[in-house]
């Protein structure tokens, strides 16, 4: 008699979720998407209004389904101590210093006038006050998550973001410590007993404060001693729960004190073996929680309400897309710059739906009003890789350089096809050697960074027609220097189909792309890996001692014949006739 399949429903949401980790981690990693939006649709599909209705009609949808949601709940809370545990980690009080007149400068301003734009306008539709305050602070927030990932912290754009999610990221703890002290006091106008919340949590949260810096050093010395990562493990997670049991024992949330932990541990010399231990547990907590905010949404609740849905996400993008936009060009930022982290910083965070939960375990807001914001969050989540492509393409227009006239197109000059890094190098160098050129590159950064330079840059992108629209016919070379090999090849082909005589000199990624542009019709193709070889060589050479001049002789010969094996490979008998200057005929 075969035996039955029998699996516990604790057992069988375990594997569910273990599932979807194992599937969405690596899935939307090769895309280079967040895993943060997979969660959320996996929580969506099988979530009780998801793959969950059909499960009376297909009992064995119940193995991939999560058939008890509110036993996810502490599992989910705890994922959220790990996230603000490990945003304490990624902060520190020298890098808060080097960056203070941002972060508390723009970052204090933005989420200020946000939040108080958001509130007024839901106690305008009706909302109490002190739920329209836990909102607006909550919707005022981005994603931290999300947007760095996407911006990068280097770019004018990743560094305003960046300001004001670190402020965002501390301004967590006052948040939610005004949110639990007006818990009692939410459907009244009293302040009797806040301020007993008050001091009793600002006592201690000084406590842990002054021990963790006596206390956190000597107790990760000991664990580190015994050379055992399992150890350092129960030591971070000790830390983690005594500091957010205190703070719960106040009446504050326990984030509060997860939060404060890990910026104890953050000047400690173990920040980073704590950092990388306590990831993985981390990313599947955090991960167990954006399911338990994907089952929340009901997809039959957004199509009855897709209007008032669709308003309020539009609004909540709206205005906070202009707060942040006006207060960086008040401060002196480009309007491109301006706008793109405006537009990127606009949806909400993972860490709404965390301000939003401490708002609605206070009383300060209804459960449907809470479902109904969180289904907004959800949404903002999920649009916001598409909003940094919005940001980018409104940046590129706002920002547009006037194109060059017809006269200064038809003058011979080289055509510099890619104006970063590689590309503003060769500039400098037809500079110093007194030879006119063109550079194209469709980056409103870099146009600044050419006008700032004097090098003429005319803004197109090379990737669409264009070209097509730029008389070239004065070129006497095209050096393409983009760092994308299909592109390259293309516009190898179409130049060399449009320009037959004119030298054409490109960037390649190593020798088997140089061979390929070879075949496609370059005059010259110059791999990276080749490069960095011969320099590496000729500076071994020069620091045993051999002589600078056999060196570089010897160095031109490989290239040479480098060179010469590449173009065998790229299937060409001799080089394109090169088409000379009126001063060289």
């Amino acid at each position: 008699m075969a035996s039955e399949l029998h699996l516990t429903p604790v057992l069988s949401d375990a594997l569910v979720i273990l599932g979807a980790a194992g599937i969405v981690i690596p899935v939307f990693a090769r895309f280079r998407v967040t895993p943060i939006i997979g969660f959320i649709l996996v929580g969506m599909a099988v979530g009780p209004f998801g793959l969950g209705r059909l499960v009376f009609d297909y009992p064995w949808l119940q193995y991939v389904t999560i058939t008890d949601p509110q036993g996810l709940e502490p599992f989910a809370e705890f994922g959220i101590i790990l996230l603000l545990f490990t945003i304490g980690l990624e902060l520190s009080f020298n890098r808060l210093w080097s960056m203070r007149r941002l972060v508390f400068g723009l970052g204090a301003l933005e989420l200020t006038i946000s939040a108080a734009l958001v509130a007024f306008a839901l106690m305008v539709m009706g909302q109490y006050w002190s739920g329209a305050l836990g909102l607006g602070l909550a919707l005022a927030l981005s994603s931290t998550a999300l947007v760095l990932p996407i911006s990068g912290t280097k770019s004018p754009v990743g560094k305003a973001a960046l300001s004001m999610l670190l402020f965002e990221d501390i301004a967590i703890v006052p948040i939610i410590f005004l949110l639990g002290a007006m818990a009692p006091y939410a459907a009244s106008d009293g302040t009797e007993g806040i301020w007993t919340t008050i001091w009793m949590g600002a006592l201690t949260v000084a406590i842990l404060m002054i021990g963790g810096r006596f206390m956190l050093p000597r107790l990760f010395a000991q664990a580190a001693r015994t050379k055992s990562p399992e150890l350092f493990l129960a030591a971070s997670l000790l830390v983690v729960i005594i500091a957010s049991l205190a703070t719960a024992a106040v009446g504050l949330s326990p984030i509060v004190g997860a939060l404060i932990a890990g910026l104890l541990i953050a000047e400690t010399e173990y920040h980073t073996e704590v950092e990388g231990i306590t990831a993985p547990f981390k990313g599947l907590a955090l991960g167990i929680f954006l399911i338990t905010v994907g089952m929340g949404v009901d997809l039959g609740v957004v199509a009855a309400n897709i209007g008032p849905i669709a308003i309020a996400v539009a609004g909540v993008l709206t205005a906070k897309a202009l707060v942040t936009g006006v207060l960086l060009r008040m401060m002196g930022a480009r309007r491109g710059t301006a706008v793109e982290t405006g537009i990127l910083m606009s949806a909400p965070s993972e860490t709404t739906l965390i301000v939003m939960a401490a708002a609605a375990s206070a009383q300060l807001i209804q459960p449907q009003t809470a479902q109904f914001w969180q289904i907004v969050t959800a949404i903002g989540l999920t649009i916001t890789p598409i909003l940094a492509l919005i940001g980018k393409a409104v940046a590129r227009r706002v920002d547009a350089a006037p194109p060059v006239s017809v006269e200064d197109g038809t003058q011979e000059r080289s055509i510099i096809i890619g104006y970063g890094r590689v590309g503003q190098l060769v500039a400098e160098m037809m500079m110093k050697h007194g030879r006119p050129f063109l550079a194209i590159d469709a980056d409103p950064e870099l146009v600044h960074i050419a006008r700032r330079k004097q090098h003429p840059l005319l803004y197109a992108d090379a990737r669409g027609p264009a070209l097509d629209r730029i008389d070239l016919s004065g070129a006497n070379a095209f050096i393409l220097t983009m760092d994308e090999p299909v592109l390259a090849v293309r516009l190898v082909k179409k130049l060399r189909s449009s320009y037959p005589d004119v030298p054409i000199v490109t960037r390649a990624r190593d020798t088997a792309h140089a061979a390929e542009l070879y075949r496609a019709g370059a005059t010259d193709a110059v791999p990276e890996t080749l490069e960095s070889s011969l320099q590496l060589s000729e500076a071994v050479l020069v620091n045993v001692g051999v002589a600078m001049g056999p060196v570089i002789a010897s160095i031109h010969e490989k290239r040479d014949e480098f060179r010469d094996q590449l173009m065998l490979e790229g299937e060409l008998s001799k080089r394109p006739k090169l088409k000379t200057s009126p001063t060289e005929a």
